[in-house]
């Protein structure tokens, strides 16, 4: 999973909501640039960019 990520179906199953909720929410996240994603035959595979989540970890702990 750390090198191609994990598709909608997963993440539905793991926290238990529908496709349509976790669609929107990683749709916020790539906005924001918090996630990469990666289409793999007729699945996205959706992964953590680690350096985006470390520059805003930074950014949040020199703005308090």
């Amino acid at each position: 999973m750390k090198e191609v990520g994990v598709c909608v179906s997963q993440i539905t199953d793991k926290l238990n909501m529908t496709q349509s909720t976790a669609s929107q929410y990683l749709t916020i996240l790539q906005r924001a640039g918090l996630i990469t994603t990666k289409r793999i035959g007729k699945f996205t595979y959706y992964q953590r960019d680690e350096e985006a989540i470390k520059q805003l970890a930074r950014y949040m702990m020199n703005d308090m």
